[in-house]
């Protein structure tokens, strides 16, 4: 009898003709791929638009699980701390509004990470007489005359400035 061809790029020699796509797409696209993450991305890229300039000022999407059909997923939102009640009470708001994005039921439920907001203070470097006097020793020892003022001139600006 006549024997069945596989035509399967499972070879070590590249072949001639149409290849699916799956063998054209890198590796490491593929997982990501499967794992749905162009549905994580098109959510943080349409952040805003889908759940409105309010929320989005306070939270924003950390991570999604969902299971291998992409479906009833589990939505991470990193919110700041003392917003989480305007999350809270929107929460079936932003699932509904991210499903009817997606067209099914991509998220059943949200869960809540906070976060607290970098602030970062400043710290206020006063030239007292004490430092501006070592650095007068330090500019005592600089040859340069043309550096020396320059270094003077931006001591003076920095101590103006404050």
């Amino acid at each position: 009898m006549h024997s069945k061809k596989n035509y399967n790029n499972k070879s070590v020699f590249p072949i001639q003709g149409l290849r699916p796509m799956s063998k054209s797409l890198p590796r490491g696209l593929k997982t990501i791929l499967k794992k749905g993450g162009y549905n994580y991305a098109s959510i943080i890229n349409n952040w805003s638009d889908l759940v409105g300039k309010q929320i989005s000022n306070v939270c924003y999407p950390k991570s999604i699980k969902t299971g291998r059909e992409l479906k009833d997923g589990v939505l991470y939102l990193n919110v700041f701390h003392g917003d989480q009640l305007l999350v809270e009470y929107n929460r079936t708001k932003i699932i509904d509004k991210i499903n009817i994005f997606f067209g099914y039921k991509f998220v059943k439920n949200i869960r809540i990470v906070l976060i607290k907001e970098k602030i970062d203070p400043k710290k206020d470097i006063v030239l007292s007489g004490n430092i501006n006097s070592k650095y007068q020793k330090k500019l005592s020892k600089i040859q340069n005359p043309e550096l020396k003022k320059k270094i003077k001139n931006l001591i003076n600006a920095f101590s103006d400035k404050k």
